[in-house]
């Protein structure tokens, strides 16, 4: 029989046990439409997943098979998901886009480079809330790119990433950033200005939990042999969506502003957990499939972090 346990999504890396499970102090149970997205986006590039595999992992996570087909109709009505034949989604090229950079973070450090001192700047005035979905998607797209708000209308990241000006803009916009940002170099700041933008990111709230995630992706690890096939579903799923969602929205600051070497040893930790987690994951996926990741509870991107301050008033 298998294991039925109740996951939960979570803000931070505070476990606790629960009989030979860890679980997190603080959380909310993860949704069905989460766990449809969570689970499509392991799988190759435009791979279908049956129902029955996806109602099947929702009934290990304590959701209903109900509450799964209510959730993958929602979904492919708001195209996010799409069904080629009967009984079979994947998810849709809508999705692709921050699917590409959840996919990206076994790569992310190489995605930098030094350090110049000058800063990539979004210039927001121009922008309004009234399209409140287009306005959380801009949210979105400088959130996962690191950027904050140095003044009323201006967001403002390191110039430490590998293409520079150009590329950061493509991304954005590749993000879902429109129109298409004003975006440019910033340099010359004065020692006052230049001493704000450095304290912008909360380095040091940062650097605690690069070690306590990867404290818990190594405690996790160590207990994996004494775990069911069930059981190290559901752990690898939480607790490696923790890791992963932090990596994702990790800023990519430069060894000037925060410890790198914290940040890499979190990546080399979480490629360790990901093996053994796409070993647990195995047997739902098939023999066939080779999984692109461990199945992760990412919660949702649809929404961002309070960090993430309005663009513009009405």
């Amino acid at each position: 029989m298998s294991l039925s346990v109740t996951i939960y999504r979570y803000s931070n890396n505070d476990f606790r046990t629960q009989g030979s499970l860890m679980y997190p102090r603080q959380a909310k149970p993860v949704s069905a439409k989460t766990l449809v997205i969570d689970l499509l986006s392991t799988m190759p590039a435009r791979h279908p997943v049956p129902v029955g595999a996806l109602v099947r992992a929702a009934a290990l996570f304590g959701i209903g098979e109900n509450s799964m087909r209510v959730a993958l109709a929602r979904l492919r009505s708001s195209a996010s998901i799409e069904s080629d034949t009967r009984g079979f989604y994947r998810l849709s090229r809508k999705a692709q886009p921050v699917n590409r950079k959840v996919r990206s973070w076994p790569t992310l450090e190489q995605g930098a480079c030094d350090w110049d001192g000058s800063y990539l700047a979004v210039e927001t005035s121009g922008l309004h809330r009234r399209d409140r979905r287009g306005a959380k998607v801009r949210d979105r797209a400088l959130r996962l790119l690191g950027f904050e708000r140095l003044s009323p209308a201006l967001m403002v990241r390191p110039n430490n990433l590998v293409g520079g000006a150009t590329t950061c803009r493509e991304r954005l916009v590749e993000l879902g950033f429109a129109p298409a940002p004003v975006l440019f170099q910033l340099n010359d700041l004065d020692p006052e200005l230049e001493q704000r933008a450095r304290n912008l990111w909360a380095t040091a709230d940062l650097e605690a939990r690069y070690a306590e995630t990867r404290a818990n992706l190594e405690r996790s690890t160590a207990r994996f042999p004494e775990l069911s096939v069930d059981e190290a579903m559901a752990e690898s799923f939480q607790i490696g969506g923790e890791a992963v969602r932090q990596l994702v929205l990790d800023p990519l600051l430069p060894k000037e502003i925060i410890d790198t070497a914290a940040r890499s040893a979190v990546v080399e930790a979480m490629r360790q957990y990901d093996r053994v987690g796409r070993e647990a994951w195995k047997q739902w996926a098939g023999a066939s499939v080779e999984l692109e990741r461990s199945p992760v509870d990412m919660g949702t991107l649809d929404s961002v972090p309070s960090e993430v301050p309005a663009l513009a008033s009405t």
